[in-house]
């Protein structure tokens, strides 16, 4: 059973993982697809080591995992329950904008979906 002061650790390690723009991008890929660290420094225009520098502090916070093959290593989100988990916390928060429709049709969140002061 995880106390108090360990679920704290645990909201403590996501904040910092999350905290920085360079983790939350690479992440977002990660919760698309499993990558390398070339994928991503190509893809997100950043260096190697600035990469491998981001993806460590990742790995230590126990968000993302490095798979080795061969002489590479493929990094995805640790476990499929945290990816359901980080997507649900993105989409919560696009939810949470006036602006941004919730992602989810068939969302039983009261008042969710007020439109115009209408509800669904």
């Amino acid at each position: 059973m995880l106390t108090i002061a360990s679920r704290l650790d645990v909201m403590n390690r996501l904040g910092r993982a999350m905290a920085d723009p360079t983790r939350s991008r690479i992440l977002m890929t990660l919760l698309e697809r499993p990558a390398y660290p070339a994928e991503l420094a190509r893809d997100l225009d950043l260096t190697r080591s600035n990469v491998s520098n981001h993806l460590a502090c990742l790995r230590d916070c126990g968000i993302v995992v490095g798979e080795p093959e061969g002489r590479q290593t493929r990094y995805e989100i640790t476990d499929a329950h945290l990816a359901r988990a980080l997507n649900a916390l993105v989409e919560t928060t696009l939810a949470v904008d006036e602006d941004a429709p919730c992602l989810d049709p068939a969302c039983p969140v009261q008042g969710c979906c007020e439109s115009a002061g209408e509800m669904r």
